[in-house]
């Protein structure tokens, strides 16, 4: 096993353990983008909790993810769950 030092961060940290992340992702079985998306609906959620506007969270997040057009974070933070 890998030393602590040499640990991913677990952005899913809230839902699953570290040694659950880690094992999901050195088998492959972690999607990605999806978690991408996962941590934008979460910024999204607790900027407009703050009462920040839809547009300036949606700027802000784009910073961070200055490959993604503005409405692709919209789409993704209003993506209804399937």
């Amino acid at each position: 096993m890998k030393s602590l030092s040499a640990r991913i961060d677990n952005p899913l940290s809230e839902l699953i353990s570290d040694e659950i992340y880690e094992l999901l992702t050195e088998h492959g079985l972690i999607d990605d983008k999806a978690v991408r998306d996962y941590q934008i609906r979460k910024k999204f959620k607790m900027m407009r909790a703050t009462k920040v506007s839809a547009g300036d969270a949606i700027d802000a997040i784009r910073e961070e993810y200055p490959y993604l057009q503005f409405d692709t974070i919209r789409k993704i933070v209003y993506q209804i769950a399937k």
